[in-house]
């Protein structure tokens, strides 16, 4: 029966073939049976084993891809840091902030670059790169539960340093020292404006030579010690043709003013203004002592620049011939000698001010607090 339905093609066919084999009907059906239950067998339980032995081919994960593991709750966060020329940078210290208030949580990455946020909250993000000495970048994203959120490649790059440089104007700088020169004072009293313990203090504009000059002279010490100058020439009867009594010690009083207020003017505005000339006496605190005593005695007839180099101090050897010659005018007529009590003026002058600076040196720093807090004159070189 079953060859009749078959037809012809069952005589070539192997199979029919094998349940042709006894010629009985119900045993020639039970064998297609167990036949084609062995091949739906195959086809059906075969593939699956296969499947558990064999390794499955994963795609590799790419940035932005998100990687599902529906039992967590949490998510992860991956990527790596390199430079621009694809070197890994380790170290790096990333900053992840999420939700509102914000919360923090901190990473490096590993040799390789690499970096992972584990257990992360779902929701939005951003992160924070920080390494040195390349500029800080940020990124940022959302990681949803079960999901591992692969960062793109982060490229650092350096940092731009931009330095801003306020350069103050000289006259400027000058004035603030001058502020602080004119608070100094020997003992406390005595006015001492005209030292500077700055090695390389700024240069004085005229205006500011003026304005010295004139805080030097109407100091009202420097009144009193113009009185005792005065109190001693009447006490010695010196210029005998100024008489005595109250005329003759104002008389002395105002020429002895006037010596002080012409070798200021002359010698420390004027003069100083033309040359472009420095009138302080700049403190040496290097140097051995005998040095020290030479650069002293030196300064008298020498002076420093307003371009920082020493030259001859012309302005106090002029403003003393000049204020001598000025006394001329002034003095009793028996005391005016001419040429003779300009230059005799001039030598008292620069005498004068060779001993003022050896006091400077080494003996008014101490007086005035100033031995230790002067600020070293390595510039000044003895000359």
């Amino acid at each position: 029966m079953l060859r009749a339905r078959c037809g012809s093609a069952g005589k070539d066919d192997p199979a029919l073939a094998y349940f042709d084999k006894g010629g009985s009907p119900i045993r020639s059906a039970l064998n297609f049976a167990a036949f084609v239950v062995i091949v739906t067998a195959s086809f059906c339980f075969v593939p699956a084993a296969l499947a558990q032995q064999l390794p499955i081919q994963q795609t590799p994960a790419q940035p932005g891809i998100v990687q599902q593991s529906p039992q967590a709750t949490t998510g992860t966060i991956t990527g790596t840091i390199t430079d621009k020329d694809g070197n890994p940078i380790s170290g790096a210290k990333l900053t992840l902030v999420q939700g509102t208030p914000p919360s923090r949580e901190e990473a490096a990455s590993d040799d390789e670059g690499r970096f992972t946020f584990a257990n992360v909250t779902p929701g939005s993000f951003q992160i924070t790169v920080s390494a040195l000495p390349f500029a800080d970048q940020t990124v940022s994203g959302v990681v949803a539960a079960g999901q591992m959120y692969i960062v793109p490649p982060i490229t650092l790059v350096l940092a731009t340093v931009n330095t801003t440089i306020t350069v103050e104007p000289t006259a400027v700088i000058a004035e603030r020292e001058i502020k602080v020169e004119e608070k100094q004072r020997v003992l406390g009293v005595f006015p001492n404006f005209y030292v500077s313990y700055v090695a390389n203090a700024a240069p004085l504009n005229p205006k500011q030579k003026s304005e010295l000059a004139w805080k030097d002279a109407v100091d009202p010490v420097t009144f009193v010690l113009i009185g005792a100058i005065a109190g001693m020439q009447q006490a010695t009867n010196q210029f005998p043709g100024y008489g005595q009594g109250a005329a003759g010690y104002g008389d002395r009083y105002g020429a002895s003013y006037a010596d002080f207020a012409s070798g200021a003017i002359f010698g420390s505005v004027i003069f100083p203004a033309i040359f472009r000339q420095d009138p302080r006496y700049f403190y040496k605190s290097t140097g051995s002592k005998k040095s020290r005593i030479l650069y002293a005695i030196a300064n008298a007839v020498i002076c420093k620049g307003d371009n920082g180099h020493w030259q001859p101090n012309y302005s106090s050897v002029l403003g003393n011939l000049a204020s001598g010659g000025l006394a001329n005018t002034y003095y009793p007529p028996q005391n005016r000698n001419g040429v003779a009590l300009t230059f005799e003026v001039t030598a008292v002058g620069i005498a004068a001010t060779a001993g003022d600076n050896l006091l400077q040196q080494f003996l008014i720093p101490k007086l005035s607090g100033k031995s230790r807090k002067h600020e070293p004159a390595q510039a000044n070189a003895s000359p």
